[in-house]
């Protein structure tokens, strides 16, 4: 990169190549999502085995599948508030230590009310997981590649999702007692969480959050010359100006942008979560005879044929389609498929077709909401409440995640699966209403974004 006499931390960052060290960060975050996706979503698998075993009412199920979500919640505004408080590295790794431990208790459990604790301690650490790594990654990134940068840390939820089914089916497979198998699953969580402890210890922190809030751009300078070998020349930045959280949280402009992140991300939460957790009693319902394995083999056809593409489709376009505009095509046809499944007359008897509605309902949910949620949270807030605002958004949604899930099971004894599905598909359309009054991030810069502009700060 051409040396400028005006550069400064952000527009070094702003004007970088794509270079190894953004994909160290994204091989570090993305790993967590990993394990945060196949956390989330295994315990669907594993609740069909647990029913054989300790044959729990409806309620409980509901509460053990949902309780992860509802201590994400907890876990984003307070890892979200403290990473702008207290600096993102600091509290990096923390909350994938809460994963491990949360795993291993699960794997352990003697009954359902510790499988409820466990799950609980585990989902502090998921919802702790969003903020940090989506600010992190979207603060190392250029502005060219903000959006691609940050869905390729998201999109590793892609392979935690294949991965829950594929393992459910190799030790249902293997003939292997239902009571270890279900251990087996949810203790497995434990390994790649502890595999990304001392990887976030050594990403070094984020040189906007040092220079626009800490006021250290000198030492920032340094980090960017270590990490990326990228040289700032007059080393100043933009130092912005801090308010309260409860200024925050009564201004305008961000009251708005909050009602757009945190409600169509918890619009969508509930959609999909609830959906994708129940999937093998969804596939239940389609064909009541089938078997464990049949159900869990269906699951892991939908998310690689529908799911994963969704993903990859995303990181690859979002920053040519829009970050916003993507979100809203996602919304879209999410809505109209559940829309149809819901009122075309005995579509959820029939196999093929409703798997096919689904398997598209599932593609816009990666080709869309499911990654642009995020990736917006990540980006419209200034530094000094990025993690906050992310955190409450990520959070709000987790409790649309927690409804979702709970009352998916007791929505289909009362409504059926066609009547359930037709709310999911009202939840998504006003998912696409409430993303409209969002702006458009994508080719803007971070700083572009944050208002008011702040101003040069020469540190001496």
């Amino acid at each position: 990169m051409a040396e400028d006499p005006h550069n400064s931390i952000s527009q070094t960052l702003n004007d970088a190549p794509l270079g190894l060290f953004h994909f160290r960060a994204v091989v570090t975050a993305g790993t967590g999502f990993f394990t945060d996706a196949y956390d989330l979503f295994i315990i669907g698998a594993a609740l069909v085995l647990i029913k054989q075993q300790w044959h729990p009412s409806s309620s409980l199920i509901g509460w053990i599948g949902s309780s992860a979500l509802i201590a994400a919640f907890v876990g984003a505004l307070v890892f979200g508030r403290l990473a702008d408080l207290l600096g993102r590295k600091k509290i990096y790794g923390v909350e994938a230590l809460l994963m491990v431990i949360g795993s291993i208790l699960s794997a352990v459990s003697p009954n359902m009310g510790w499988l409820l604790v466990a799950r609980f301690i585990m989902g502090i650490g998921i919802g702790g997981d969003y903020p940090v790594s989506a600010v992190l990654m979207s603060e190392y990134a250029n502005t060219k590649d903000r959006g691609k940068l940050v869905s390729l840390v998201f999109s590793m939820q892609a392979l935690g999702l294949v991965a829950g089914p594929i393992v459910a089916l190799t030790l249902l497979a293997s003939g292997l007692n239902s009571t270890w198998s279900w251990r087996i699953m949810l203790g497995l969580g434990a390994i790649p969480a502890l595999a990304v402890i001392s990887l976030r210890r050594k990403l070094p922190e984020s040189p906007r959050y040092m220079a626009q809030v800490k006021g250290q751009a000198k030492k920032a300078a340094r980090h960017l010359r270590a990490i990326g070998g990228l040289e700032v020349v007059n080393i100043t930045d933009d130092i912005q100006s801090h308010g309260t959280l409860k200024t925050f949280l009564t201004d305008p402009r961000y009251m708005r942008l909050l009602l757009g992140t945190a409600g169509s991300w918890f619009l969508f939460d509930y959609a999909y979560y609830g959906n994708s957790i129940s999937l093998p009693w969804v596939l239940k319902a389609l064909a009541p005879h089938s078997s464990t394995v049949t159900a869990m083999a269906w699951s892991l056809i939908i998310f690689t044929l529908a799911a994963l593409p969704g993903y990859i489709l995303s990181f690859a376009m979002i920053d040519r389609i829009g970050h916003r505009r993507l979100q809203i095509v996602g919304f879209l046809m999410m809505g109209l498929s559940f829309t149809a499944i819901g009122l075309i007359p005995g579509l959820t008897t029939m196999a093929m077709p409703f798997l096919l509605l689904f398997g598209v309902s599932y593609f816009f949910a990666e080709f869309g909401p499911n990654t642009t949620t995020f990736v917006l949270a990540a980006e419209l807030y200034p530094t000094y409440v990025r993690t906050t605002g992310h955190g409450i958004s990520a959070g709000v949604a987790k409790i649309g995640a927690f409804i979702g899930v709970f009352v998916f099971p007791l929505l289909t004894q009362r409504l059926g699966l066609h009547g359930t599905l037709l709310l999911t598909g009202v939840f998504s359309l006003s998912g696409l209403l409430l993303t409209t009054i969002l702006p458009e991030p994508a080719g803007r810069s971070l700083e572009e974004m944050a208002e008011p502009i702040p101003k040069k700060v020469t540190q001496r």
